[in-house]
Protein backbone atom coordinates (compact mmCIF):
# COMPACT_ATOMS: atom_id res chain seq x y z
CA UNK A 1 0.00 0.00 0.00
CA UNK A 2 1.01 3.87 -0.61
CA UNK A 3 1.85 5.77 2.30
CA UNK A 4 0.50 9.25 1.90
CA UNK A 5 0.48 12.44 4.13
CA UNK A 6 -1.16 15.86 4.09
CA UNK A 7 0.34 19.09 2.95
CA UNK A 8 -0.66 22.85 1.91
CA UNK A 9 -0.26 23.53 -1.63
CA UNK A 10 -0.51 26.47 -3.98
CA UNK A 11 -2.87 25.73 -6.73
CA UNK A 12 -1.04 28.66 -8.41
CA UNK A 13 2.60 28.40 -8.06
CA UNK A 14 2.62 24.50 -6.31
CA UNK A 15 4.95 25.83 -3.39
CA UNK A 16 4.30 23.82 -0.40
CA UNK A 17 3.61 25.06 2.86
CA UNK A 18 3.92 23.62 6.48
CA UNK A 19 0.36 25.30 7.45
CA UNK A 20 -2.35 26.73 5.92
CA UNK A 21 -2.04 30.77 5.25
CA UNK A 22 -4.23 33.42 3.53
CA UNK A 23 -1.02 34.37 0.73
CA UNK A 24 1.08 32.42 -0.72
CA UNK A 25 4.97 34.33 -0.03
CA UNK A 26 6.65 32.53 -3.40
CA UNK A 27 3.79 33.89 -5.60
CA UNK A 28 2.16 36.37 -3.79
CA UNK A 29 -1.02 35.23 -4.59
CA UNK A 30 -4.34 35.31 -1.82
CA UNK A 31 -6.68 32.26 -1.28
CA UNK A 32 -4.67 29.75 -3.70
CA UNK A 33 -3.64 27.47 -0.71
CA UNK A 34 -5.55 24.40 -0.28
CA UNK A 35 -4.77 21.38 1.50
CA UNK A 36 -3.67 18.05 -0.58
CA UNK A 37 -2.98 14.22 -0.03
CA UNK A 38 0.43 13.77 -0.94
CA UNK A 39 2.23 10.82 -2.06
CA UNK A 40 5.30 9.22 -0.40
CA UNK A 41 5.74 5.55 -2.13
CA UNK A 42 3.83 4.30 -4.80
CA UNK A 43 4.10 0.18 -5.51
CA UNK A 44 3.25 0.90 -8.89
CA UNK A 45 3.34 2.46 -12.25
CA UNK A 46 1.59 2.89 -15.67
CA UNK A 47 3.95 -0.20 -16.42
CA UNK A 48 2.54 -2.86 -14.73
CA UNK A 49 -0.77 -2.22 -16.81
CA UNK A 50 1.57 -4.33 -19.97
CA UNK A 51 3.74 -7.27 -20.22
CA UNK A 52 5.56 -5.04 -22.95
CA UNK A 53 7.31 -2.71 -21.29
CA UNK A 54 10.07 -4.37 -18.38
CA UNK A 55 12.01 -1.84 -16.60
CA UNK A 56 15.53 -3.38 -16.43
CA UNK A 57 18.52 -1.35 -14.85
CA UNK A 58 20.47 1.16 -17.66
CA UNK A 59 24.54 1.37 -17.12
CA UNK A 60 26.39 4.86 -18.11
CA UNK A 61 27.39 5.12 -21.37
CA UNK A 62 30.20 7.38 -22.95
CA UNK A 63 29.17 10.31 -25.09
CA UNK A 64 31.35 8.68 -27.71
CA UNK A 65 30.26 5.59 -28.19
CA UNK A 66 26.09 6.94 -28.60
CA UNK A 67 25.04 6.54 -32.64
CA UNK A 68 22.82 8.78 -33.56
CA UNK A 69 20.11 7.50 -36.53
CA UNK A 70 18.56 9.89 -38.83
CA UNK A 71 16.41 12.46 -37.49
CA UNK A 72 12.88 11.81 -37.93
CA UNK A 73 9.66 14.05 -37.79
CA UNK A 74 6.24 13.26 -37.94
CA UNK A 75 4.72 16.05 -40.31
CA UNK A 76 1.08 17.12 -38.62
CA UNK A 77 0.49 18.58 -42.89
CA UNK A 78 -0.23 22.09 -40.98
CA UNK A 79 2.86 24.12 -42.30
CA UNK A 80 3.03 27.06 -39.58
CA UNK A 81 2.29 24.39 -36.98
CA UNK A 82 5.52 22.31 -38.69
CA UNK A 83 7.78 25.22 -38.26
CA UNK A 84 6.87 26.07 -35.25
CA UNK A 85 7.75 22.55 -34.14
CA UNK A 86 11.00 22.72 -36.59
CA UNK A 87 9.77 20.92 -39.23
CA UNK A 88 7.16 18.34 -37.45
CA UNK A 89 6.91 16.37 -34.07
CA UNK A 90 9.83 14.39 -32.61
CA UNK A 91 8.57 10.88 -31.64
CA UNK A 92 8.74 10.47 -27.86
CA UNK A 93 8.28 14.12 -27.69
CA UNK A 94 5.81 16.04 -25.40
CA UNK A 95 3.97 19.62 -26.54
CA UNK A 96 2.16 21.59 -24.23
CA UNK A 97 -0.66 24.10 -26.39
CA UNK A 98 -1.68 26.47 -23.76
CA UNK A 99 -4.06 29.71 -24.83
CA UNK A 100 -7.34 31.02 -23.55
CA UNK A 101 -10.63 30.03 -23.82
CA UNK A 102 -12.34 29.71 -27.46
CA UNK A 103 -8.67 30.91 -29.17
CA UNK A 104 -9.22 27.67 -31.31
CA UNK A 105 -6.80 24.92 -29.37
CA UNK A 106 -9.02 22.21 -29.70
CA UNK A 107 -10.44 23.24 -33.53
CA UNK A 108 -6.12 23.29 -34.50
CA UNK A 109 -5.64 20.22 -33.43
CA UNK A 110 -8.45 18.00 -34.41
CA UNK A 111 -7.92 19.39 -37.82
CA UNK A 112 -4.39 18.41 -37.38
CA UNK A 113 -6.54 14.94 -36.56
CA UNK A 114 -8.06 14.85 -39.88
CA UNK A 115 -5.87 15.84 -41.96
CA UNK A 116 -2.55 13.73 -40.75
CA UNK A 117 -1.81 10.62 -42.93
CA UNK A 118 -1.03 8.44 -39.50
CA UNK A 119 -3.61 7.02 -36.78
CA UNK A 120 -3.93 9.85 -34.00
CA UNK A 121 -5.82 8.78 -30.70
CA UNK A 122 -7.55 12.16 -30.09
CA UNK A 123 -8.42 12.00 -25.66
CA UNK A 124 -11.48 14.57 -24.92
CA UNK A 125 -12.27 14.92 -20.85
CA UNK A 126 -14.18 18.58 -21.61
CA UNK A 127 -16.36 17.26 -25.00
CA UNK A 128 -18.19 13.90 -25.63
CA UNK A 129 -18.18 11.83 -28.87
CA UNK A 130 -21.15 13.40 -30.32
CA UNK A 131 -19.46 17.26 -29.70
CA UNK A 132 -16.43 15.94 -31.52
CA UNK A 133 -17.84 14.79 -33.99
CA UNK A 134 -20.10 17.77 -35.13
CA UNK A 135 -16.87 20.35 -35.32
CA UNK A 136 -15.32 17.77 -37.14
CA UNK A 137 -18.51 17.53 -39.86
CA UNK A 138 -18.12 21.34 -39.68
CA UNK A 139 -14.16 21.10 -40.22
CA UNK A 140 -14.70 19.11 -43.48
CA UNK A 141 -11.96 16.78 -42.65
CA UNK A 142 -11.30 13.01 -43.29
CA UNK A 143 -9.06 10.31 -42.10
CA UNK A 144 -10.38 6.45 -41.01
CA UNK A 145 -7.88 6.20 -38.32
CA UNK A 146 -8.79 9.48 -36.17
CA UNK A 147 -9.97 7.40 -33.00
CA UNK A 148 -11.92 9.74 -30.43
CA UNK A 149 -12.00 8.72 -26.40
CA UNK A 150 -13.78 9.91 -24.33
CA UNK A 151 -11.62 9.18 -20.86
CA UNK A 152 -9.81 10.99 -18.22
CA UNK A 153 -8.40 8.56 -15.76
CA UNK A 154 -4.60 8.10 -16.87
CA UNK A 155 -4.68 3.78 -16.12
CA UNK A 156 -8.14 3.71 -18.58
CA UNK A 157 -5.68 5.60 -21.16
CA UNK A 158 -2.85 3.78 -21.38
CA UNK A 159 -4.80 0.41 -22.06
CA UNK A 160 -6.24 2.27 -25.15
CA UNK A 161 -3.12 3.57 -26.39
CA UNK A 162 -1.27 0.15 -26.21
CA UNK A 163 -4.29 -1.62 -27.84
CA UNK A 164 -4.85 1.35 -30.76
CA UNK A 165 -1.06 1.98 -30.82
CA UNK A 166 -1.35 4.86 -32.20
CA UNK A 167 1.61 7.32 -34.17
CA UNK A 168 0.09 10.13 -32.20
CA UNK A 169 -1.88 11.42 -29.41
CA UNK A 170 -3.68 14.31 -28.35
CA UNK A 171 -4.96 14.93 -24.88
CA UNK A 172 -7.20 17.99 -24.15
CA UNK A 173 -7.10 18.85 -21.74
CA UNK A 174 -4.09 17.89 -18.94
CA UNK A 175 -6.44 19.62 -16.50
CA UNK A 176 -9.36 16.97 -16.23
CA UNK A 177 -7.07 14.11 -16.01
CA UNK A 178 -6.63 12.14 -12.37
CA UNK A 179 -4.46 9.34 -11.44
CA UNK A 180 -6.01 6.62 -9.18
CA UNK A 181 -2.55 6.65 -7.36
CA UNK A 182 -3.01 10.22 -6.60
CA UNK A 183 -5.79 10.70 -3.90
CA UNK A 184 -6.86 14.02 -4.95
CA UNK A 185 -9.23 16.29 -7.39
CA UNK A 186 -8.42 16.52 -10.86
CA UNK A 187 -6.90 20.11 -11.70
CA UNK A 188 -5.17 20.29 -8.65
CA UNK A 189 -1.27 20.53 -8.57
CA UNK A 190 -0.19 17.18 -7.18
CA UNK A 191 -2.64 15.70 -10.23
CA UNK A 192 -1.13 17.96 -13.31
CA UNK A 193 2.21 16.75 -11.48
CA UNK A 194 1.58 12.70 -10.89
CA UNK A 195 -0.37 12.59 -15.01
CA UNK A 196 1.98 14.57 -16.37
CA UNK A 197 5.09 12.49 -15.55
CA UNK A 198 2.94 8.93 -16.25
CA UNK A 199 2.29 10.65 -19.45
CA UNK A 200 6.00 12.12 -19.93
CA UNK A 201 7.23 8.68 -19.26
CA UNK A 202 5.36 7.01 -21.30
CA UNK A 203 5.66 9.00 -24.30
CA UNK A 204 9.85 8.76 -23.81
CA UNK A 205 9.48 4.73 -23.93
CA UNK A 206 7.19 4.02 -26.58
CA UNK A 207 8.56 6.62 -28.88
CA UNK A 208 4.79 7.87 -29.37
CA UNK A 209 4.51 11.89 -29.26
CA UNK A 210 2.05 13.18 -27.57
CA UNK A 211 0.51 16.75 -27.49
CA UNK A 212 -1.43 18.30 -24.03
CA UNK A 213 -3.55 20.77 -23.91
CA UNK A 214 -3.35 23.20 -20.92
CA UNK A 215 -5.54 25.50 -19.77
CA UNK A 216 -4.28 29.46 -18.21
CA UNK A 217 -4.39 31.57 -15.62
CA UNK A 218 -6.03 35.11 -16.16
CA UNK A 219 -2.77 36.53 -15.75
CA UNK A 220 -1.93 34.46 -19.26
CA UNK A 221 0.47 31.71 -17.64
CA UNK A 222 -0.55 28.25 -18.09
CA UNK A 223 -2.62 27.04 -14.93
CA UNK A 224 -0.73 24.47 -12.90
CA UNK A 225 2.35 24.14 -11.80
CA UNK A 226 5.31 26.28 -13.31
CA UNK A 227 7.14 22.58 -13.05
CA UNK A 228 5.08 21.61 -15.64
CA UNK A 229 6.60 23.83 -18.43
CA UNK A 230 9.89 22.60 -17.53
CA UNK A 231 9.20 18.81 -18.16
CA UNK A 232 7.66 19.06 -20.96
CA UNK A 233 10.15 19.03 -24.55
CA UNK A 234 7.76 22.02 -25.80
CA UNK A 235 5.73 24.81 -24.94
CA UNK A 236 3.25 26.54 -27.39
CA UNK A 237 1.35 29.21 -26.81
CA UNK A 238 -1.43 30.23 -28.61
CA UNK A 239 -2.54 33.88 -29.06
CA UNK A 240 -4.92 36.15 -30.21
CA UNK A 241 -7.87 38.60 -29.79
CA UNK A 242 -10.91 36.14 -29.78
CA UNK A 243 -12.64 39.84 -31.37
CA UNK A 244 -10.39 39.20 -34.42
CA UNK A 245 -9.78 36.78 -37.22
CA UNK A 246 -5.75 36.36 -36.31
CA UNK A 247 -3.97 33.56 -34.35
CA UNK A 248 -0.32 33.21 -33.42
CA UNK A 249 1.41 30.05 -32.16
CA UNK A 250 4.35 31.17 -30.68
CA UNK A 251 7.31 29.06 -29.12
CA UNK A 252 8.11 29.52 -25.84
CA UNK A 253 10.55 26.44 -25.44
CA UNK A 254 11.34 23.71 -27.78
CA UNK A 255 14.39 21.33 -27.08
CA UNK A 256 14.00 20.25 -31.14
CA UNK A 257 13.68 23.81 -32.64
CA UNK A 258 14.26 27.49 -32.93
CA UNK A 259 12.60 29.58 -29.75
CA UNK A 260 12.01 32.20 -32.58
CA UNK A 261 9.17 30.64 -35.08
CA UNK A 262 5.67 31.96 -35.00
CA UNK A 263 2.72 31.03 -37.08
CA UNK A 264 -0.40 32.86 -37.97
CA UNK A 265 -3.43 31.29 -38.85
CA UNK A 266 -7.18 33.40 -39.72
CA UNK A 267 -10.37 32.09 -38.29
CA UNK A 268 -13.01 31.02 -40.47
CA UNK A 269 -16.40 28.66 -39.44
CA UNK A 270 -13.99 25.73 -41.14
CA UNK A 271 -11.53 26.22 -38.81
CA UNK A 272 -8.11 28.01 -38.96
CA UNK A 273 -6.13 28.47 -42.19
CA UNK A 274 -2.77 29.49 -42.72
CA UNK A 275 -1.61 33.07 -43.29
CA UNK A 276 1.08 32.55 -46.22
CA UNK A 277 1.52 37.07 -46.68
CA UNK A 278 0.31 38.22 -42.84
CA UNK A 279 1.65 41.92 -43.92
CA UNK A 280 -0.40 42.50 -46.51
CA UNK A 281 -4.07 41.56 -44.92
CA UNK A 282 -2.75 43.57 -41.29
CA UNK A 283 -2.33 46.74 -43.73
CA UNK A 284 -5.17 48.65 -44.33
CA UNK A 285 -5.69 50.73 -47.89
CA UNK A 286 -2.51 52.59 -48.39
CA UNK A 287 -4.27 54.79 -50.93
CA UNK A 288 -5.95 56.93 -48.30
CA UNK A 289 -4.20 59.23 -45.55
CA UNK A 290 -5.09 59.31 -42.48
CA UNK A 291 -3.07 61.19 -39.49
CA UNK A 292 -2.17 58.89 -36.59
CA UNK A 293 -1.38 55.86 -38.57
CA UNK A 294 2.13 54.82 -38.76
CA UNK A 295 3.76 51.49 -40.62
CA UNK A 296 5.99 49.52 -38.74
CA UNK A 297 8.37 47.20 -39.82
CA UNK A 298 8.93 44.23 -37.09
CA UNK A 299 10.10 40.92 -36.72
CA UNK A 300 7.80 38.65 -34.87
CA UNK A 301 10.42 35.29 -34.29
CA UNK A 302 12.38 35.29 -37.51
CA UNK A 303 9.56 36.06 -39.72
CA UNK A 304 8.97 40.01 -40.61
CA UNK A 305 5.85 41.70 -40.53
CA UNK A 306 4.60 45.25 -41.71
CA UNK A 307 2.52 46.61 -38.69
CA UNK A 308 -0.25 49.47 -38.62
CA UNK A 309 0.17 51.51 -35.69
CA UNK A 310 -2.54 54.04 -34.65
CA UNK A 311 -3.04 56.67 -32.47
CA UNK A 312 -5.30 59.20 -31.41
CA UNK A 313 -4.69 62.04 -29.03
CA UNK A 314 -7.20 64.44 -28.29
CA UNK A 315 -7.85 67.19 -24.97
CA UNK A 316 -8.56 65.22 -22.32
CA UNK A 317 -12.44 65.60 -21.20
CA UNK A 318 -12.11 64.18 -17.77
CA UNK A 319 -9.79 65.77 -14.96
CA UNK A 320 -7.17 62.95 -15.04
CA UNK A 321 -6.02 62.05 -19.10
CA UNK A 322 -6.29 58.45 -20.07
CA UNK A 323 -4.09 56.56 -21.33
CA UNK A 324 -5.25 53.55 -23.59
CA UNK A 325 -3.22 50.83 -25.76
CA UNK A 326 -4.24 47.37 -27.13
CA UNK A 327 -1.71 45.05 -28.43
CA UNK A 328 1.20 47.65 -26.94
CA UNK A 329 2.60 47.61 -23.55
CA UNK A 330 0.97 50.72 -22.16
CA UNK A 331 4.08 51.13 -19.47
CA UNK A 332 6.21 51.94 -22.09
CA UNK A 333 3.57 53.96 -23.68
CA UNK A 334 3.53 55.77 -20.97
CA UNK A 335 7.32 56.23 -21.58
CA UNK A 336 7.43 57.22 -24.97
CA UNK A 337 5.00 59.84 -23.67
CA UNK A 338 7.28 60.66 -20.87
CA UNK A 339 10.28 61.04 -23.79
CA UNK A 340 7.94 63.12 -26.39
CA UNK A 341 7.33 65.65 -23.37
CA UNK A 342 10.72 65.53 -21.80
CA UNK A 343 12.98 65.36 -25.19
CA UNK A 344 10.85 66.95 -27.64
CA UNK A 345 8.63 69.89 -25.66
CA UNK A 346 5.31 68.32 -26.45
CA UNK A 347 2.88 68.96 -23.73
CA UNK A 348 0.69 65.56 -23.53
CA UNK A 349 0.16 65.65 -19.74
CA UNK A 350 -3.28 67.02 -20.66
CA UNK A 351 -4.20 64.73 -23.46
CA UNK A 352 -6.05 61.31 -23.67
CA UNK A 353 -3.57 59.30 -26.01
CA UNK A 354 -5.14 56.11 -27.22
CA UNK A 355 -2.92 53.58 -29.23
CA UNK A 356 -3.76 50.37 -31.30
CA UNK A 357 -1.99 47.95 -33.38
CA UNK A 358 -4.09 46.65 -35.90
CA UNK A 359 -5.21 42.98 -36.38
CA UNK A 360 -5.95 42.02 -32.57
CA UNK A 361 -1.67 41.17 -32.39
CA UNK A 362 -0.02 41.88 -29.32
CA UNK A 363 3.60 43.26 -30.82
CA UNK A 364 6.68 43.22 -28.01
CA UNK A 365 9.42 43.96 -30.49
CA UNK A 366 10.51 47.01 -29.36
CA UNK A 367 11.71 48.17 -32.99
CA UNK A 368 8.03 49.69 -33.54
CA UNK A 369 8.56 52.48 -30.86
CA UNK A 370 9.57 54.94 -33.66
CA UNK A 371 6.36 53.84 -35.43
CA UNK A 372 4.29 54.38 -32.23
CA UNK A 373 5.23 57.90 -31.58
CA UNK A 374 5.55 59.07 -35.61
CA UNK A 375 1.64 58.26 -35.07
CA UNK A 376 1.15 60.13 -31.96
CA UNK A 377 2.56 63.01 -33.45
CA UNK A 378 0.68 62.38 -36.71
CA UNK A 379 -2.59 62.67 -34.49
CA UNK A 380 -0.98 65.59 -32.14
CA UNK A 381 -0.46 67.22 -35.49
CA UNK A 382 -3.54 66.45 -37.93
CA UNK A 383 -0.88 65.72 -40.18
CA UNK A 384 -1.22 62.54 -42.16
CA UNK A 385 2.26 60.72 -42.71
CA UNK A 386 3.17 59.52 -46.53
CA UNK A 387 1.80 55.96 -46.62
CA UNK A 388 4.69 54.63 -48.65
CA UNK A 389 7.48 55.41 -45.97
CA UNK A 390 7.79 52.76 -43.04
CA UNK A 391 9.41 53.01 -39.45
CA UNK A 392 12.18 50.75 -37.54
CA UNK A 393 13.81 51.82 -34.54
CA UNK A 394 14.08 51.57 -30.78
CA UNK A 395 13.77 54.79 -28.73
CA UNK A 396 16.07 55.22 -26.05
CA UNK A 397 15.61 57.29 -22.97
CA UNK A 398 17.42 60.46 -24.15
CA UNK A 399 15.31 60.30 -27.48
CA UNK A 400 18.24 58.75 -29.42
CA UNK A 401 17.37 56.38 -32.18
CA UNK A 402 18.75 52.72 -30.90
CA UNK A 403 19.82 50.34 -33.53
CA UNK A 404 17.88 47.01 -34.39
CA UNK A 405 18.88 43.17 -35.42
CA UNK A 406 17.66 41.98 -38.66
CA UNK A 407 17.27 45.04 -40.30
CA UNK A 408 18.15 44.04 -43.83
CA UNK A 409 15.01 41.38 -43.58
CA UNK A 410 13.07 43.77 -42.35
CA UNK A 411 14.12 46.23 -45.61
CA UNK A 412 13.51 43.01 -48.00
CA UNK A 413 9.69 42.96 -46.86
CA UNK A 414 9.06 47.01 -47.07
CA UNK A 415 10.08 46.57 -50.48
CA UNK A 416 8.28 43.37 -51.39
CA UNK A 417 5.14 45.34 -50.15
CA UNK A 418 5.90 48.29 -52.12
CA UNK A 419 7.38 51.05 -49.75
CA UNK A 420 9.78 53.61 -51.03
CA UNK A 421 11.10 54.53 -47.83
CA UNK A 422 11.92 53.17 -44.93
CA UNK A 423 13.01 55.43 -41.76
CA UNK A 424 15.40 54.13 -39.14
CA UNK A 425 18.86 54.39 -37.13
CA UNK A 426 22.27 54.82 -38.31
CA UNK A 427 23.98 51.83 -39.25
CA UNK A 428 27.52 51.39 -40.24
CA UNK A 429 26.78 48.42 -42.88
CA UNK A 430 23.83 48.05 -45.40
CA UNK A 431 23.72 45.90 -47.95
CA UNK A 432 23.18 47.93 -51.78
CA UNK A 433 21.31 45.05 -52.84
CA UNK A 434 17.54 47.10 -52.09
CA UNK A 435 17.45 49.54 -55.39
CA UNK A 436 13.70 50.40 -54.98
CA UNK A 437 13.26 51.78 -51.58
CA UNK A 438 14.98 54.40 -49.74
CA UNK A 439 16.64 54.53 -46.58
CA UNK A 440 16.18 57.48 -44.41
CA UNK A 441 18.78 57.41 -41.42
CA UNK A 442 18.87 59.66 -38.72
CA UNK A 443 20.28 59.69 -35.14
CA UNK A 444 17.96 61.72 -32.53
CA UNK A 445 14.40 62.41 -32.12
CA UNK A 446 14.32 66.36 -32.97
CA UNK A 447 16.10 65.23 -36.54
CA UNK A 448 12.59 62.76 -36.67
CA UNK A 449 10.54 65.76 -35.77
CA UNK A 450 11.94 68.31 -38.45
CA UNK A 451 11.95 65.54 -41.22
CA UNK A 452 8.42 64.92 -41.16
CA UNK A 453 6.87 68.10 -40.26
CA UNK A 454 8.76 70.82 -40.95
Amino acid sequence: MAKSNKSFICQNCGNQHSKWQGQCHVCKEWNTIEEEIIEVQSSSNWKTLSENFISTPKNPISINKISLSKEYRLATNNFELDRVLGGGLIPGSVTLLGGEPGIGKSTLLLQISLCINTSVLYISGEESENQIKLRGNRLDGLNEKCFILNETQTQKIFKQILKIKPSLVIIDSIQTLFSEKIPNTPGSVSQIKGCSAELISFAKESSIPLILVGHITKEGSIAGPKVLEHMVDTVLQFEGDTNFAYRIIRSKKNRFGSTNEIGIFEMFNTGLKTVKNPSKLLLSNLDISLSGHAIAASIEGVRPLMIEVQALVSSAVYGTPQRSSTGFNSKRLNMILAILEKRAGFKLASKDVFLNITGGLNIEDPSIDLAVVCSILSSYHDIPLPRNICFAAEIGLSGELRSIPQLERRIGEAEKLGFKSLLTTEVDILNNEFNSIKIIQLNKLEDLISYLFS
